[in-house]
């Protein structure tokens, strides 16, 4: 959810303003993914790396994190919205922590859109993670294939997302979903986060109905010529 900050320093905010106008925009979004009728929504709200920015914005980020939860938890329930975390909580606060594990349990049973929060998140340490528990259970190098790995990565059990969208126009991964997003099929916007609203959702969507996804092979066609 790229170009909060830039979002806010346009209009002569800080920062964390900006932040917060994408927190409101993530309300709109889930919404929107319900209606269109997405089954898994994944947001990357807070990488692995963003740990080094001015301790300021960090810890509004945290308090935005908690308030928000404390703020939508109910009407995502009500919603159908299951809560799942991607990444390692033992770093965050203890209080934020049980926050996000009641949230989790509270939503447990919800099956109309799963939504996952990628917080304190970074696809190299997923991969790390993973591996180290692989030895862990002294998993054989033979037994080491695709579906195994899949199994020990924060996303078992969820499938590998079909569309990416980087909102601000970078044109980078920025260690997202490295592994799951082998043959996901990406779109690029400039539009900043907090200005992504249901109708820029629409179009991303509308530009992934006309790819032609190969997954490495040729497409029906050629393969019929």
């Amino acid at each position: 959810m790229d170009g909060n900050g830039r979002w806010a320093q346009a209009r002569g905010l800080p920062r964390l303003a900006g932040h917060r106008a994408g927190t409101e925009n993530l309300r709109r979004v889930i919404t929107a993914s319900v209606e269109f009728g997405i089954q898994y929504l994944t947001i990357y709200a807070f990488s692995t790396e963003n740990w080094g920015r001015p301790q300021d914005e960090v810890q509004g980020l945290l308090h935005i994190v908690a308030d928000v939860i404390d703020r939508e938890l109910d009407e995502l329930n009500r919603q159908g919205v299951q809560l799942r975390h991607l990444g390692r909580l033992e770093k965050l606060p203890k209080n934020l922590r049980k926050k996000v594990l009641h949230a989790i349990e509270i939503t447990k049973n919800n099956d109309r859109l799963i939504l996952n929060i990628a917080f304190n998140y970074g696809g190299r340490d997923e991969i790390i993670y993973a591996v180290r528990r692989m030895i862990e259970d002294q998993v054989k190098p033979e037994e080491v294939t695709i579906e195994k790995v899949n199994q020990y990565l924060f996303t078992a059990g969820i499938p590998d997302p079909d569309l990416i969208i980087r909102t601000s126009g970078e044109m980078r991964t920025s260690n997202f979903l490295i592994w799951q997003a082998a043959y996901s099929e990406w779109y690029i916007t400039p539009c900043y986060w907090p200005d992504f609203d249901k109708e820029e959702y629409r179009k991303a969507l509308q530009a992934y109905e006309n790819r032609d996804r190969r997954f490495g092979r040729l497409s029906f066609q050629q393969e019929g010529n």
